[in-house]
């Protein structure tokens, strides 16, 4: 049970770092955000990757997920960004 959560910390800190990565300009979220933001990124990558057919029978990294996850990873940055607004950036004149 603890190496579950400390697992899906470690991979939300991975994808979500990558998600931002990804993104351009800069993005002035906390770590903790960036964790938990990643890690529901990681399982709706891995959940919609398996409910539309994937299958790692190779066993091994599952490569497909990971990415899938990313991408979520930075639609969920690009939405909170979008909904608390770009905290810290000081408004063109």
């Amino acid at each position: 049970m603890i190496g579950t959560i400390i697992g899906a910390i470690v991979v939300g800190l991975i994808v979500g770092a990558l998600a931002r990565l990804v993104m351009p300009g800069k993005q002035n979220i906390g770590v903790l955000m960036t964790i938990v933001l990643g890690a529901l990124g990681s399982f709706l990558g891995a959940w919609v990757s398996y409910k539309l057919g994937y299958s790692n029978q190779n066993g091994g990294f599952k490569i497909i997920p990971f990415l899938v996850g990313i991408i979520f990873a930075t639609v969920l940055i690009a939405a909170y960004l979008g909904i608390t607004g770009r905290r810290g950036t000081k408004p063109r004149v």
